[in-house]
């Protein structure tokens, strides 16, 4: 079992070269979104042996969509919903589509009924809209789409959607691109906007790793280049914010909520 970031890092850093990974049956992966590119380089490793993805929290008990082993298995998917739980992807006006935000449809055994320190139902049902058949609606928060052939595929926290220049990018493509620059540990990539003002700005929290030493106007200009470079030139970089360490949740999920109301433009 393993997090994507850490295939990254193995991919990166070829420190895995030589190893023998022929008595491995079975990877599994959870935690945050994987990458196409890395879970096919690490089914690879082990003669193309299956990936189980499975994306949840522990206030559901587990996982609500996982893959299997009595599936094909695609990098990066899921294959079925979890037993005894089901969900609809629902777009901006509460219609059903193929990508946009996921709800659980209860009951499901494992779901919580409270929470320590906060209102359980204004975090998870409080303002969610009707199903289609007029189902109470679970929120979750993460963002899904619907491929062919019944397998799904995970985008990260709505909240963590920007849209740059006119054009919509996830918070995780931006970072997936900026981890692999020398000397950088980690990101959070952020729009902010002024108040009154509709134009987003892409703000970048960044932990260097240990030891690094670089200009933080440097680094701006390093990241500007790679975004160009790997995703998008018209993404410009407004602004990079040195940090220690990111804000998580329990489940290690990062915070990036928490920084966009910290940052004041």
């Amino acid at each position: 079992g393993l997090v994507p970031s850490l295939v990254r890092v193995w991919k990166n850093s070829g420190c895995i070269k030589g190893l023998d990974w022929s008595n491995i049956k079975t990877f599994s992966s959870t935690g945050e979104c994987s990458n196409v590119e890395d879970m096919l380089f690490l089914m690879s490793l082990a003669g193309y042996k299956p990936i189980i993805e499975y994306c949840g929290g522990t206030e559901i008990g587990g996982g609500f969509i996982t893959g299997t082993v009595v599936q094909n298995a695609s990098p990066a998917t899921f294959s079925t919903t979890s037993l005894g739980l089901d969900i609809v992807i629902l777009d901006g006006n509460d219609q059903v589509v193929g990508n946009g935000e996921l709800f659980l449809i209860p009951p499901s055994v494992g779901l919580s009924t409270e929470l320590l320190n906060q209102d359980h139902y204004k975090v998870y049902f409080d303002k969610t809209p009707k199903g289609p058949d007029d189902q109470l609606l679970r929120r979750h928060g993460d963002q899904f789409e619907r491929l062919v052939g019944g397998y799904f595929r995970g985008h990260g926290r709505v909240d963590d959607t920007m849209n740059l220049g006119g054009i919509k990018v996830s918070s995780t493509e931006i970072e997936r691109v900026l981890n692999s620059i020398e000397g950088v540990n980690e990101t959070a990539a952020i729009a902010v906007s002024a108040q009154g003002e509709g134009m987003s700005r892409l703000v970048v929290y960044t932990v260097l790793t240990l030891g690094t030493n670089i200009e933080k106007e440097m680094l701006q200009k390093t990241m500007q280049k790679t975004i160009k470079q790997n995703l998008n030139p018209l993404f410009k970089v407004h602004d990079v914010v040195l940090v220690d360490s990111l804000p998580r949740t329990a489940s290690n999920k990062i915070m990036r909520r928490k920084l966009r109301s910290q940052y004041k433009l």
